[in-house]
């Protein structure tokens, strides 16, 4: 393993020297034959890119020699993807054709960074801007937005996703390029990352196991982080914001530079909430939240390596019930403190004609629970800490083309260690180990698009020993290797020019985590006394995806399905038993099934490209064999929004209005352990503009949620078994300035 780690450390470091090109052009536009000014120029590849200037020329210099594909991108024209080689001295002419579709973008979370028109694989994606728009007070609330996606949260700032139905390790999240591992197994530990330097959110809803390995069995949330500035630039921004509900502040800023190689980027973020009040007027006793983020970047062209250094502190609240009335943003007991520390390396190595990609992650995990403590002891002293380190790589060798076939092979790993310095153990000391091999290929037709790829996973648990035997708080040692093949196939038709269908069939896996291996006691955060399974199996699903999207200058339409069998599904089962005062609940498996999808409409008639009215559906539904309901599937929901966009009003610009209705079902098809959840409907609606003000540009930005104060429970928060509300009406506000 150490022989690893310097070999991949040399790798990272190394200094790689190539013939030196240019790509140049013009952008036009194809209706008028003149300059398209602001367009965007990007190489995926490269992950640089500049804008056109003002007579639509652009200029990229230091790019490697071979080819590449150049997406040109601007408001209010179609996305075009080019093929370039930079052997040509001849400067490029690309038209763009006019259309009030909104830009594509390149999927960076799938292995051939492609549009999502010509991804074979259907992925959800969101701006975080566009996420920020409707008032989301953090990014896991953000993400409900997307069809499909929900949150399992406990009080305002403790959030996780679900994908069609499935959370915790069911979910992958990747963030700068590298998988995040945090806890992430218990329904209170939060996604532990901040909006703050994140461009951008890609869903894939799905078994992604051949891309990611183990716990990407039901998808994964891949967080795209802000790019450096073009070449030969700086920029600087700041922001605030006000949340009238929790009296939330929040002060972003941030600052990038590049020259022709080297490139630089620092931002920070601090947020401080109080306690947030429900519809009924009440305030959900310490539901209170800090949030401080630092996240750095530093890239240098020349030899393709771009390294990012990100670190995030959060101090959460544990809200139990509703007691004392306080608008203080001091935090009270319980409640517990997180320390992120992501450090990870990108590098390229440009061959003939192909490349080999290595990412390198390091994370250490620092969390800490504080307690009111029976025993007096220093409030400073936490009762649980955990220290979770994680290294982890991953080699892709991006093959030349042969022809319209293209192949990626890789290895990926991790290597983890858990370690407990607190009084209090939720799991054991142990040492995590992991390694696959990936190969995956697309074949390229005119009409038609093929993917195909094979993995083979190992992954090896060890614990130790805690405690004496046959006392509580006892932990045996395990010691177990799960290993698992999975693949995956899809196709995409243009059936006729705007409209595709995809079908992609995929298996994936989860190993069984700590927690549900080794428990033995409390878990205070869920009030349950919970008992591990050392013999439960691997996770392993197969999963049925059908997507349709229609696209004209005047609507959109969409419509995807999916069938996903879950064979030794892991849940928490009721014993019946009372330990410590608490419920027993054990570890067990069963097979399981989900199935359901999402459906949505997006009008935009022309000439009214200012006008756009949305609608969307999403439902699943999660069985067990026995027919008996899975715990924690969302309820099915209806949205429906009215949207105005005016590029300029007066001397306003970049002029939005919006009106949003979510509708939630009643939730009635739930576990043995869960109650009726009521439906209920939220009304949000926002506006938002840019102006000059002493010759200063400022965005400003307003949005109200729940604005009729509607007292309700949402079915996937963690207090509805204590009858606390979720959060009533919230105004946000927002300034923004560049420089």
């Amino acid at each position: 393993m150490k022989k690893l780690i310097c070999m991949l450390c040399v790798m990272a470091i190394s200094v790689t020297t190539y013939s030196q090109n240019s790509i140049e052009g013009s952008i036009l536009n194809s209706e008028t034959n003149e300059p398209v000014i602001a367009a965007t120029v990007y190489l995926p590849k490269l992950e640089r890119g500049t804008m056109t200037s003002a007579d639509g020329k652009f200029h990229l210099n230091n790019i490697p020699k071979g080819n590449f594909q150049l997406v040109i991108s601007s408001l209010g024209f179609t996305t075009q993807t080019v093929e370039v080689n930079t052997s040509l001295t001849k400067p490029l002419v690309i038209q763009l054709q006019t259309s009030a579709i909104e830009m594509e973008a390149v999927i960076v979370s799938t292995p051939f960074h492609k549009l999502q028109s010509e991804n074979v694989v259907l992925v959800a994606r969101e701006t975080v801007d566009n996420l920020s728009k409707s008032g989301a007070v953090t990014l896991a609330e953000g993400i409900t937005q997307i069809p499909g996606v929900e949150s399992i949260t406990t009080g305002a700032g403790i959030g996780k996703p679900v994908i069609r139905g499935l959370s915790a390790n069911r979910v992958l999240v990747y963030t700068q390029g590298v998988r995040l591992e945090n806890q992430q197994f218990g329904d209170e530990h939060g996604l532990g990352v901040s909006s703050s330097g994140v461009e951008s959110v890609e869903v894939i809803k799905g078994p992604a196991s051949l891309l990611y390995g183990s716990d990407a069995l039901g998808g994964v949330l891949y967080l795209n982080p802000e790019k450096y500035a073009i070449s030969d630039s700086s920029d600087a921004d700041a922001k605030i914001t006000y949340h009238t509900n929790s009296l939330g502040t929040e002060a972003n800023a941030g600052f990038k530079t590049s020259g022709e190689r080297l490139k630089f980027l620092l931002r920070g973020n601090y947020a401080a909430n109080s306690d947030y009040k429900s519809g009924n007027g009440l305030r959900v006793t310490n539901s209170r939240f800090e949030e401080i983020d630092i996240k750095t970047g530093l890239g240098y062209q020349d030899t393709n390596y771009r390294g990012d250094l990100r670190y995030n502190n959060t101090n959460t609240g544990i809200p139990e019930e509703i007691e004392e009335q306080s608008t203080s943003k001091d935090m009270l007991l319980p409640n517990q403190k997180l320390d992120n520390h992501i450090l990870s390396f990108d590098n390229k190595l440009f061959l003939k004609n192909s490349s080999l990609d290595l990412k390198v992650g390091y994370l250490f995990n620092n969390r800490k629970e504080f307690e009111e403590d029976p025993e007096n002891l220093d409030a400073n002293t936490p009762a649980l800490e955990m220290h979770l380190e994680t290294l982890n790589y991953d080699v892709k060798y991006n093959s030349s083309k042969w022809g319209n076939f293209e192949a990626i092979f890789g290895i990926q790993g991790m290597y983890q260690t858990n370690k407990n310095l607190g009084m209090e153990i939720l799991i054991p000391n142990a040492n995590v180990a992991d390694i696959g091999f990936l190969a995956t290929s697309n074949y390229h037709l005119e009409k038609v698009d093929f993917q195909a790829g094979l993995r083979f996973d190992s992954r090896k648990i060890d614990s130790e020993e805690h405690g004496v035997f046959g006392e509580e708080k006892y932990f045996a040692p395990i010691e177990r290797d799960f290993t698992s093949y999975n693949g995956a196939f899809g196709v995409k038709f243009d059936i006729l020019n705007s409209l595709i269908a995809r079908v992609n069939v995929a298996t994936g896996f989860r190993a069984p985590n700590l927690s549900e291996l080794t428990s033995n006691g409390i878990h205070e955060g869920t009030n349950r006394f919970e008992i591990g399974n050392p013999n439960l199996d691997n996770e392993q699903n197969f999963q049925l995806d059908l997507s349709l999207e229609y696209r004209n200058e005047h609507f959109e339409i969409f419509a995807n399905s999916f069938y996903n069998k879950i064979n030794n599904y892991i849940f928490l089962n009721p014993s019946g038993e009372i330990k410590d005062e608490n419920p027993v609940f054990e570890y067990i498996q069963n097979n399981a099934r989900l199935y359901g999808g999402e459906a949505g409409l997006h009008l935009h008639p022309h000439p009214l490209d200012w006008l756009h009215l949305e609608s969307s559906v999403e439902m699943v539904r999660g069985e067990q064999e026995n027919g008996e309901n899975l715990p924690l599937i969302p309820a099915t929901s209806f949205t429906n929004t009215l949207r105005i966009e005016f590029d300029q009003i007066w001397s306003l610009k970049n002029n939005y209005g919006f009106v949003t209705l979510k509708s939630t079902l009643s939730q009635n098809d739930i576990s043995e352990f869960e109650t009726n959840t009521p439906g209920y409907s939220l009304l949000s609606a926002g506006i938002g503009s840019s102006f000059k003000f002493k010759g200063q540009t400022l965005d400003l930005r307003i949005s109200g949620n729940n604005l009729l104060d509607k007292t309700y429970i949402s079915h996937l928060s963690r207090l509805k078994q204590d009858g606390i509300p979720n959060r009533g009406r919230n105004v946000t506000l927002s300034l923004q300035t560049s420089f």
